[in-house]
């Protein structure tokens, strides 16, 4: 295991600035996701503590060791790609087992890795089959594999779950909770999904244009976001914004959870409008509210088995201790 320390970050490709001076601490053990939208930087970050790209300003520490010009293959770290990258002439085992042959290690301690990794990703029974013999969430378990062996102090992750239909990310998602519990390893995972931050991070990393907006525990994110950009980030379906006056706050701008939020009959509520969108997705069921002065429809909650139509004129209420509030500028406003 290990722990890291970036120090003032920064990385430009030309004139494009991409990251603008980053601090981060990432303890020994933990899991860690960096989470964000497309060209938010997140993927940079990660190449960078890999060694794939060089730093233009700043330091980059692994257990208190500055290895801004120590080579990749010399960090002790393994990183799992988009990509498979599979040979597809090597069986499995050849495949977990290349980047050891590579570095001479002898047979048998190649043969004991591999046999460990696969009975642990669960391959042992695929250990002579080539990669078009398996599917794409048995090939990921692969590429994972294959950094399991070189048992390096931080696994590095770049999206590894994108390539994969919806059923097998939610599978491979709980292969990949249940690796970070057996092996206890620093891992640092990089996702646009924040289903995936939510569910499997130790602490979240919230960026933005090359800055970091908030870091936490997920529940923290969830429950005090420092801004409106984290506050609707994380979180699904996300926060629901709406000026304060219409709920007779003083705040510039409140925030509204969908889970929150109640339907009552109008005479009662805080705010009323009609539904124009009912969506059914079994246990759960959405309803959008064109509420009355908000310039987009607002999202409610409702347990699945509510009978909700579209057209209905509904009254919406909320507990005063579940509004969030932010500045005009967009900050939280502290309670």
């Amino acid at each position: 295991m290990a722990r890291l320390q970036l120090s003032g970050i920064k990385k430009s490709f030309g004139p494009a600035k991409v990251l603008h001076g980053i601090d981060l601490e990432i303890g020994d053990g933990e899991f860690t996701v960096f989470v964000g939208p497309s060209g938010c930087g997140k993927s940079t970050l990660l190449r960078l503590i890999c060694g794939l790209d060089e730093i233009d300003e700043g330091t980059l520490a692994i257990d208190g060791e500055i290895v801004n010009d120590v080579p990749p293959a010399k960090r002790g770290i393994a990183m799992v790609f988009q990509s498979y990258a599979l040979y597809p002439h090597m069986s499995v085992a050849q495949n977990m087992g290349y980047a050891l042959r590579l570095a001479d290690t002898p047979r048998a301690e190649i043969d004991k890795r591999v046999a460990a990794a696969a009975e642990i990703l669960r391959l042992t029974p695929l250990l002579d089959r080539k990669p078009r013999q398996l599917s794409g969430g048995q090939r990921q378990r692969v590429a994972i594999g294959r950094a399991i062996v070189r048992e390096p102090r931080i696994f590095l992750f770049d999206e590894p779950l994108s390539n994969l239909d919806a059923s097998l990310r939610v599978d491979m998602r709980a292969e990949i909770a249940a690796l970070k519990q057996r092996l206890g390893t620093t891992m640092i995972y990089v996702t646009h999904d924040q289903t995936e931050a939510m569910t499997l991070a130790d602490k979240i990393v919230v960026m933005n244009a090359g800055r970091l907006e908030q870091v936490g525990r997920p529940l923290d994110l969830y429950r005090k976001p420092a801004n409106r950009f984290v506050a609707r980030f994380i979180g699904s379906p996300r926060m629901n914004l709406l000026q304060g006056g219409l709920l007779g706050d003083r705040a510039a701008e409140v925030g509204l959870r969908p889970e929150d939020l109640k339907l009552v009959d109008t005479r009662d509520a805080k705010l009323s409008g009609d539904v124009r969108l009912v969506e059914h997705l079994g246990s759960d069921l959405f309803a959008h509210v064109a509420v009355e002065g908000a310039s987009e429809t607002v999202i409610v909650r409702l347990d699945g088995r509510r009978d909700v139509s579209v057209g209905a004129r509904v009254g919406l209420t909320i507990d005063a201790n579940d509004i969030h509030r932010f500045t005009a500028d967009g900050l939280r406003v502290a309670a």
